[in-house]
């Protein structure tokens, strides 16, 4: 495990949107597994830089979302489908059919589940696997639990994250208490894995992700059995360390 330790946000932002597009340049038919929330959004703003400078190309590359709300549809501003749409791919040249992201509104919950890691074994697996992290050490949305959950499932959803989520919300109880996640080990398939985090209130899920025993307890402690992860984070996050 290879821990970065930038001086702030901006700078993880920058260094993971380096990563990302240096996978892009050297493989351009790349498979990259994205996350959502507020830590990545800088990387992406990084990453639509890089692509009007003419320094990436998404021709090629295909993305699978690690997760998304379970009965929000697409359209709804709250979906991850969304926040892709507005931090992402509206702004590169991605291909629309190469875009995968999780359907919160499938009729069939087991059905999608199996459709989309059969769709990750068709596109040969997930070259680069970006994660944030949530306080209780959840990695998608795998939350603390007595056993990993292995393949992309229904997951509902714990109380302090329902919490941390409520802030993009009018309010708490229109958040969704279910969702559609990857699981521990369509994750560590993945061939490579960062990491991100910033902020004082990741401090403690990032030592014991680093250096707690490994336990579903704390999801995110299993990337220590992974060959190859990057965690990048800043000052506060690691303040622990």
């Amino acid at each position: 495990m290879k821990i970065l330790i930038v001086n702030d946000y901006t700078e993880m932002s920058r260094k993971a949107a380096n990563i990302v597009a240096s996978q892009i340049i050297l493989k351009n038919d790349s498979v990259i597994g994205l996350a959502t929330g507020d830590t990545p959004k800088g990387m992406y703003k990084e990453l639509v830089r890089l692509y009007n400078n003419g320094d990436i190309d998404f021709t090629e590359v295909k993305t699978f979302n690690l997760d998304e709300y379970y009965g929000l549809d697409k359209t709804n501003s709250q979906s991850y489908h969304y926040y892709m749409m507005e931090n992402l791919f509206n702004h590169v040249n991605i291909k629309r059919e190469n875009i995968n992201i999780p359907n919160g509104m499938a009729e069939s919950i087991e059905k999608e589940c199996e459709e989309y890691e059969r769709k990750i074994e068709e596109a040969g697996g997930i070259d680069l696997q970006v994660l944030g992290i949530g306080r209780n050490g959840h990695i998608g949305f795998n939350e603390p639990d007595l056993k990993f959950e292995a393949k992309t499932h229904l997951v509902r959803l714990d109380d302090d994250t329902i919490k941390a989520n409520s802030r993009f919300f009018e309010s708490i109880e229109e958040v969704p208490t279910l969702a559609i996640s990857m699981g521990i080990k369509t994750i560590m398939h993945a061939r490579k894995i960062i990491l991100l985090a910033s902020g004082e209130g990741k401090a403690e899920a990032i030592y014991k992700t680093v250096k707690g025993k490994i336990t579903p307890e704390m999801p995110a402690s299993v990337l220590q059995l992974h060959p190859d992860v990057t965690l990048i984070v800043d000052k506060k996050a690691a303040s622990l360390l």
